[in-house]
């Protein structure tokens, strides 16, 4: 498998590691290459995992500083008439803002769910650390709504914003009216825009996960489990959110390897990341067969969990179930036995790295062809096989911490 030459409709490109433009890429690092070993997956993602806590401890340190009487450019709208170059941040055309607290507004796909949720946390946490107020928007993974609270907030005072959109494209016209007062946009999980129209549209950077990588991770492992035969059952996220579209894409990369593998209902059933609509869905499918069904993938630990109380007590009781995300919940599903495995979506990785990057912009006055179009961050598969990766996953997963 590899990552750097793949594409999708949406103009992505699939990695990991970091990319100045859609088609300036460097070689994929060793986890990228066909089923890594374990031992070589985990070393690959604490490494990278290890340089992005390194950074952490550097923040405080390496900021400019101009000294108590200090004054930088405060917001997007203060610093626009500074600003020296279209798409440009608050802090483009400035000397940078030494130490002062910073204001950025958030926004991911719905707190409804546990993933986004911790992502909250995570950007309010190390917000406190980092000087910065978090100002959270819920997408409640209705794209009008989003939009809606965004389009409210373009005129009002930020160093930087960081959006996690319920759908592609639904957020452009607020992004755009942002870069016009140069307020730089940071991508988070899921593409706003197409990768080819992020800079004109405003977006300085996507911090995602592989998301192909995540969908053929956890179905390589059910198809192996189950012997490469037999029924399973995919239920996915959002069918307008990229990052769904490349789970789904991921399973079917690694299904048609598999020919023995019927796909009930005919494929991939859409369930917007919504528990009861899962669990309906599943319920049905699994109603309609009279013998056991080998397993299920699900585009997200919660949808997954939610649907495991079906199968209790019935002929499809030892299914092999698989997902993404990877963060407590689902963690301690696997640990129980409950989940057969989960390829970690790091939710804390994503919304920590984004904020980081965010400020660096604004307090180092950094320009957008300084920064990469796109950071890739890691995360492995975690079964009870790998103890140790579950330990270290679960650790660095917990609310507390905030890490991974």
């Amino acid at each position: 498998m590899q990552h750097g030459n793949r594409s999708d409709a949406t103009g992505r490109r699939g990695m990991v590691g970091f990319s100045s433009s859609p088609d300036d890429f460097p070689p994929p690092p060793a986890m990228s290459a066909s089923l890594p070993s374990e031992q070589s997956n985990r070393r690959s993602f604490l490494e990278q995992l290890a340089l992005g806590g390194g950074a952490a401890a550097l923040l405080a340190g390496c900021q400019p500083d101009a000294g108590p009487g200090a004054t930088g450019p405060t917001t997007g709208a203060a610093a626009a008439d500074g600003a020296v170059a279209a798409g440009g941040s608050a802090a483009a055309g400035g000397s940078g803002t030494g130490n002062r607290r910073l204001r950025a507004a958030f926004s991911n796909a719905g707190l409804q769910s546990t993933w986004c949720a911790l992502g909250k946390t995570t950007a309010e946490l190390w917000g406190k650390l980092l000087n910065v107020e978090v100002v959270w928007f819920d997408g409640e993974f209705d794209p009008e709504k989003q939009r809606n609270k965004i389009d409210t907030i373009t005129g009002d005072d930020w160093d930087f914003c960081c959006f996690q959109a319920v759908q592609i494209d639904s957020l452009k016209e607020p992004v755009s009216r942002l870069k016009a007062r140069n307020i730089p946009v940071i991508s988070m999980d899921t593409l706003l825009v197409a990768m080819d129209e992020m800079r004109n549209t405003g977006v300085w950077v996507e911090v995602t996960p592989d998301q192909v990588f995540m969908g053929e991770s956890s179905s390589r492992y059910l198809m192996e489990k189950i012997g490469g035969k037999g029924k399973v059952i995919h239920i996915g996220g959002l069918s307008a959110h990229s990052g769904a579209q490349g789970r789904r894409q991921g399973f079917e990369n690694v299904h048609k390897n598999h020919p023995n593998v019927e796909v009930l209902g005919g494929g991939v059933r859409w369930c917007d990341w919504k528990e009861e609509k899962a669990r309906d869905t599943f319920e049905a499918l699994i109603a309609q067969e009279q013998e056991p069904i080998a397993g299920a993938f699900f585009h997200s630990d919660q949808m997954a969990l939610a649907c495991l109380p079906a199968i209790k007590n019935t002929i499809h009781k030892n299914m092999v179930v698989t997902a993404v995300d990877g963060q407590k919940e689902g963690l301690l599903a696997v640990k129980e036995g409950r989940l057969a495995a989960t390829t970690v979506n790091p939710v804390c990785l994503i919304h920590k790295t984004a904020l980081f990057v965010g400020q660096f912009i604004v307090r180092n006055a950094e320009k957008p062809d300084s920064v990469p179009l796109e950071i890739i961050t890691p995360g492995p598969l975690v079964s009870l096989e790998n103890k140790t990766t579950l330990d270290a996953m679960f650790y660095l997963a917990d609310p507390t911490h905030c890490l991974v």
